[in-house]
């Protein structure tokens, strides 16, 4: 079993930045093992890929909404994840969940949900106007 743990939401006003960060740990856990990503889903929305990393960081997802403005990075020694964000909007707002998906294809990012094995508990990220 793998357990991922967020921490680093919060409240925040528009044009601001936050770092989330997703914390791996698992008995016989290899990070090298798992594809990365972060969604996120807002009240009454359905929950969507933010960003995604490849086993090795050399190949990152965003979706078209966060380009330019979020930055996924993995830390293989720490056995974490981040997703850095800048130039939040209010639009940004939801629960956050990092989620795990185990033994992909190389350079494969996963983009459904239901590709993803294991999941957090969810960060609230609140982007004020």
């Amino acid at each position: 079993q793998v357990q991922l743990v967020e921490s680093g939401g919060g409240l925040v006003q528009a044009g601001g930045s936050l770092r989330l960060s997703c914390a791996a740990s698992g008995r016989s856990f290899s990070f090298s093992n798992y594809a990365m990503g972060w969604f996120r889903q807002a009240p009454g929305k359905e929950r969507e890929l933010v960003a995604a990393i490849t086993w090795n960081g050399l190949n990152t997802y965003y979706a078209d909404s966060v380009k330019a403005r979020f930055t996924i990075s993995r830390d293989s020694a720490k056995n974490t994840v981040y997703l850095q964000m800048n130039s939040l909007k209010p639009e940004d707002t939801a629960v956050y969940y990092c989620a795990a998906n185990r033994n992909p294809p190389p350079r494969y990012i996963a983009t459904m949900a239901d590709e993803y094995d294991y999941w957090g508990q969810g960060t609230q990220v609140t982007v004020s106007s």
